[in-house]
């Protein structure tokens, strides 16, 4: 399974990819943006070129000539999709780190969310989201991924649209994301703690469903 994630790494990823979270982490320092649009970018750029690449390289059916089984090919892909979303993630959170110690002395109001580890947690819900809906539903097919990423997109955006929503119109969550931040941190961590534990959850429920499916699939 490492030979495979290291092929899919090394050949099948351009190395952009791997570039665009630092460069993309960067706007996070932009004071009072929409901070869920930075780790959206993976959605809408690094997927669907990735998955594009792999199905113009015919990767599948050069892959199923290897000596693996079809539960290592998933586990492989699924690895990957899994670094490239905590780099996306991880640069984020520096550059918000680095967006608080830049800001901390300006009086900034945030109308939406500010970048805080409640936030991340929020985040890693998200992708948590994006994963059970994307994972399973290509691996029906394994080689039509249209479908499955418009859905698992539009899901992980109409979750963060009403979670955000909420967050604008309740003063008192607007209150804990933006304003009082320090004096919550303890509901902040265990927001994150939360996050990571669906992330982890959605992700092998998506993982194993996306196996049984694959199973049934003939490559021809």
């Amino acid at each position: 399974m490492y030979n495979l994630v290291i092929k899919d790494l090394k050949l099948g990823i351009n190395r952009m990819f791997f570039v665009f979270p630092a460069l993309l982490g960067l706007l996070m320092l932009i004071p009072s943006w929409i901070y869920f649009l930075v780790p959206m970018y993976f959605y809408w750029i690094t997927v669907p070129n990735m998955f594009n690449n792999f199905k113009t390289q015919n990767d599948m059916m050069f892959t199923s000539m290897m000596p693996v089984t079809k539960k290592d090919m998933v586990k492989a892909r699924v690895a990957v999709i899994v670094i490239l979303e905590i780099l996306h993630i991880g640069f984020a959170a520096i550059f918000g780190v680095i967006h608080d110690l830049v800001y901390a002395n300006l009086n900034i109001g945030y109308q939406f969310f500010a970048p805080s580890m409640g936030f991340w947690g929020l985040c890693l819900v998200m992708m948590a989201i994006f994963n059970i809906i994307l994972i399973p539903m290509y691996y029906k097919t394994a080689y039509k991924f249209s479908v499955p990423l418009i859905l698992a997109t539009a899901a992980a955006m109409i979750y963060a649209g009403i979670v955000q929503w909420v967050g604008i119109e309740n003063k008192s969550m607007s209150d804990i994301f933006n304003v009082t931040i320090a004096e919550h941190i303890g509901l902040h961590a265990s927001i994150l703690a939360a996050g990571i534990v669906l992330f982890a959850a959605f992700t092998l429920t998506a993982y194993r469903i996306a196996v049984q499916r694959f199973l049934k699939v003939e490559l021809l």
